[in-house]
């Protein structure tokens, strides 16, 4: 067998490798996280509103609301597929800060609920042009969703 002669081509690789590893074992430089882009902000947002939105039926369920169960479930699912949109690195981050009171929320009924409902549908339309087609579609199937929960929220409890 005649033993194999590396190319300068592949010393110069190698070399190039090996001062690559030996640069990045040293301290860690910090990383310069880009801004988001308007569609993660405005996914942060709609996941944000979502939680409130949850919040708010979880309020009510805990008072024996045992019915609205489906519709909080449902709010939480567009929150699990929304959050498969926005990667970690890009995570909301929290809304209120030490030095901020949170406004006390209004009692929650089953009449605020449904404008809440409908308000949320009535905005998704104007978030769709701003959007990817694939978040789009997303936002326009929960928009759908909130439409028609604004509809088949009972009347009464």
């Amino acid at each position: 067998m005649r033993p194999r002669h590396l190319s300068r081509r592949a010393l110069l690789a190698g070399g190039a490798a090996a001062l690559t590893a030996c640069s990045s074992t040293g301290s860690p430089q910090p990383s310069v996280r880009a801004s988001d882009s308007p569609e993660t902000l405005l996914l942060k947002d709609l996941i944000a509103e979502k939680e409130r939105t949850i919040a708010l039926y979880s309020s009510m369920i805990s008072g024996g609301a045992q019915k609205l169960v489906p519709f909080r479930d449902r709010h939480q699912a567009h929150v699990n597929e929304l959050r498969k949109y926005v990667t970690v690195a890009s995570a909301p981050p929290a809304t209120a800060t030490a030095t901020s009171t949170p406004a006390p929320a209004p009692k929650p009924s089953l009449s605020r609920l449904r404008e809440l409902e409908r308000k949320a549908a009535a905005l998704r339309l104007r978030q769709l042009d701003r959007v990817s087609p694939g978040v789009a579609q997303l936002i326009a199937s929960i928009g759908a969703c909130e439409a028609a929960h604004a509809l088949a929220l009972p009347r009464s409890l």
